[in-house]
């Protein structure tokens, strides 16, 4: 390997492990903080997501969220158990059910959003405008995979 390319490696090495160091510090601040709500960031993100998106089939859930439908079912019992989703039959299909958040689950979405909020201020109130509106860009293009290689 030339000492160019080994340089290149090294320097994303770097930033990988940079990255991934805030990112763990990030998480773990986030589950101490939503610890009193009593909903771990995954349930968070599905209870944010059925709000945004309405009442959702479970499959639709799974999709937006990016995972596997079993693992949905699990997130949605949980939520259910815990008052914050309802299950209803599709008036489109009775086969089917359709979940939405209860006025529990919004009320709670508005407590763990606030929570996030806070966190987030903590980790990148320190930066710019510009700084966040450039960190912003540049995490989107690595969530999309456009990144220049």
């Amino acid at each position: 390997m030339e000492a160019a390319e080994h340089r290149r490696m090294t320097e994303i090495d770097d930033l990988g492990e940079l990255f991934s160091r805030v990112s763990r510090r990030f998480r773990r601040a986030t589950l101490a903080a939503l610890e009193p709500c009593g909903i771990n960031p995954h349930q968070a993100r599905a209870l944010r997501m059925v709000i945004r998106h309405g009442p959702l089939r479970p499959s639709q859930l799974a999709q937006i969220l990016g995972i596997a439908l079993r693992s949905t079912t699990q997130v949605v019992d949980d939520l259910v158990e815990l008052g914050l989703l309802t299950r209803v039959a599709d008036p489109v299909d009775r086969r089917a059910v359709l979940v939405s958040a209860s006025p529990a689950g919004i009320q709670r979405a508005e407590q763990i959003s606030a929570i996030r909020g806070q966190q987030a201020h903590e980790l990148l109130g320190g930066l710019s405008v510009d700084d966040r509106a450039e960190l912003r860009r540049l995490l989107l293009i690595l969530e999309t995979g456009q990144a220049a290689r």
